[in-house]
């Protein structure tokens, strides 16, 4: 004992007592000093740090990882009534005034739906909207667009990139791959995390009303590369790209917006042309796809059945078969190729039975869910499985940063959607698409001798062009405009012009700046661009639908024709450097459009056009 110790026990009779002290307490069960010791770890124990979330490169990576916390955290906060909600997307739009915006506040804050899809508009008012939208949301919402060519098919203002057909005819996917990474910069300066696209269609057929431009072509490799290039430009820069319309809308001659298309194709014609590019961007990691309305006996034979209420499809085909793990999605619920033969409600009901992840642009979101809940009730489909979706759409959340949600900075924001870069690559698109499909006798480059006349005509415009103004700025020319409803009195008088003319550079317009499945010429103008089809003078610019050439009878006689795909400026203006000299013609056509002019016809050089003897 130590010399201290020993003082304490001498001089203090009692020191014994308060070295047995502490034993007596600790062994005695059922006191206060052991019930505290018992309740120490809750105290005294500092919970693991969380590793920080660290992003997937791809949304489908993310999908099969079920250990998120902020999904689980988010989830745990949801009525089932609300898990259902999160597989919901309602439309939006940013011009349709006070009223309308409060309706889909309500649609937020009421039934906390899962996500919207906007459409027309203008970039600010959207931009604050979203900001609004996603202050009132319980959980954030999945921002979409139905964007195949950019915020600026839906958006005044803005970039608008060329439709797919005009693509199919570059040969540079690489270009493709741009376009698509600056979607998804612009998509992000916006708020947004989805873009339905890209069409994966083979459009075969050239009566399609709803496809045709929207597609890249008809050869199914050349879909099939350009759709992954469109998709990995959005993927890899953080936005979901959404191949549609599965199984395959491009040989139809109904569209789906107002019936139910029937597709007769066996299994074999399917899996060797429509299918093929949804198997390979599947294969490639594109993280959501759109199923189509339409009806497809051979596949699932119950009667009027659209493709998106098919289990057989949408699960045994989509799910099962190729092994497709992002989202599904339906085409929009309020389509009549859906809403013919099913009731709102019940087809969201059979939606979700059928496989759907998302139910997308809902014409009644309370009455679908009430028809979902009894669809739990009946056992047709389980809340577990509601809530397994409910988890992958949280997942797809956070994957495209949700879980840090910061609004949109408006500042700036206008500048910020029309970059330098996005001109860049729309002139490099352009040029790269022209295809030259009659040069006979050398009639391009356009020659510039002593004393030539050279007239250009704008056919479908009320003003000169940029086509003219460019063209203006090469030659001198003197210029016509005429519509595409002129009369034959019209059109005979300026014929009698035209005659006296050595040259005439003709434009062809449609009625819009994308292009149309039908010019919609009266049969004088149609006439017209006959004659000067058949003569020996004219040099003919399609600024539209390639398939539109079907709707000019002769014009295959005509001394040079070029396809320009669409009457965007950049299009226009590289159409003048070709006819020049100054740039080669190096596009070939994604398409057959008739006997004459089929898949991959195109007078391609690698350099400008040099002139004739």
């Amino acid at each position: 004992m130590s010399t201290s110790l020993s003082y304490s026990f001498r001089h203090c009779p009692f020191s014994w007592l308060l070295l047995l002290l502490p034993v007596l307490l600790f062994s005695c069960e059922g006191t206060d000093v052991q019930q505290q010791s018992n309740q120490v770890p809750a105290e005294v124990f500092v919970p693991a740090v969380r590793p920080p979330y660290v992003r997937p490169a791809s949304l489908i990576t993310a999908l099969e990882d079920s250990s998120s916390h902020w999904v689980d955290s988010v989830f745990n906060t949801l009525s089932p009534e609300e898990r259902i909600a999160q597989l919901i997307v309602v439309e939006a739009f940013s011009n349709q005034g006070p009223d309308y915006e409060a309706d889909v506040m309500r649609l937020i804050k009421q039934y906390k739906v899962g996500g919207l899809i906007f459409f027309q508009g203008g970039p600010v008012r959207q931009a604050k909207l979203t900001n609004a939208y996603q202050a009132a949301s319980k959980v954030p919402l999945l921002i979409s667009m139905d964007a195949e060519t950019g915020i600026g098919m839906r958006l005044d203002s803005t970039v608008q990139y060329p439709f797919q057909q005009l693509l199919g005819a570059v040969a540079d996917n690489g270009l493709i791959y741009q376009m698509g990474a600056e979607i998804a910069a612009e998509f992000k300066r916006m708020g947004m995390h989805v873009n339905f696209a890209p069409v994966a269609d083979i459009n075969n057929n050239p009566n399609n009303p709803i496809i045709s431009y929207r597609s890249f072509g008809e050869d199914r490799l050349d879909v099939t590369a350009k759709s992954l290039a469109f998709m990995r430009g959005m993927q890899e820069n953080g936005i979901i790209a959404v191949a549609k319309h599965f199984p395959g809308h491009g040989d139809t001659e109904v569209d789906s917006h107002h019936d139910l298309p029937v597709i007769p194709f066996n299994r074999a014609r399917l899996d060797s042309l429509e299918l093929y590019p949804f198997q390979e961007l599947i294969r490639h990691g594109v993280g959501g796809v759109m199923v189509a309305h339409m009806h497809i006996p051979r596949l699932d034979s119950t009667e009027n059945l659209p493709s998106t209420l098919s289990k057989p499809i949408v699960t045994g085909l989509l799910k099962r078969q190729l092994e497709f793990k992002g989202l599904v999605f339906t085409d929009a619920m309020v389509m009549k190729g859906v809403t013919k033969y099913f009731d709102t409600g019940e087809a969201e009901a059979k939606a979700l039975i059928a496989g759907n992840d998302v139910l997308e642009r809902l014409a009644n979101v309370p009455k679908a869910i009430r028809a979902i809940k009894k669809a739990i009730a009946n056992g047709d489909i389980t809340q577990e499985e509601i809530d397994r979706r409910c988890k992958r759409v949280l997942t797809a959340k956070q994957w495209v940063g949700l879980d840090k949600y910061q609004p949109i900075d408006l500042a700036n924001l206008q500048e910020d959607l029309t970059p330098a870069t996005a001109d860049s690559t729309n002139w490099a698109i352009a040029e790269a698409a022209l295809t030259l499909l009659n040069n006979r006798k050398h009639m391009l480059p356009v020659r510039q001798g002593k004393g030539l006349s050279i007239a250009t005509l704008s056919v479908g415009a009320k003003r000169p062009t940029v086509f003219q103004r460019q063209l203006k700025e090469q030659a001198k020319t003197t210029d016509y405009v005429i519509s595409r409803k002129a009369g034959a009195r019209e059109t005979a008088r300026l014929w009698k012009k035209l005659r006296k003319h050595d040259v005439v550079l003709v434009a062809l317009y449609g009625p819009s700046i994308r292009p149309s499945n039908n010019l919609g010429y009266s049969k004088a103008a149609r006439q017209l661009v006959q004659k000067l089809a058949g003569s020996n003078k004219a040099v003919i610019t399609l600024f539209d639908n390639a398939y539109a050439l079907n709707q000019f009878p002769g014009i295959e006689k005509s001394q040079a024709l070029v396809i320009a795909y669409q009457p965007h400026y950049q299009a226009q203006e590289a159409a003048v450097k070709l006819l020049f000299g100054q740039i080669p013609a190096r596009g070939k056509l994604p398409v057959t459009i008739n006997q004459h002019y089929v898949y991959g016809d195109g007078i391609s050089k690698d350099k400008p056009l040099i002139a004739g003897p």
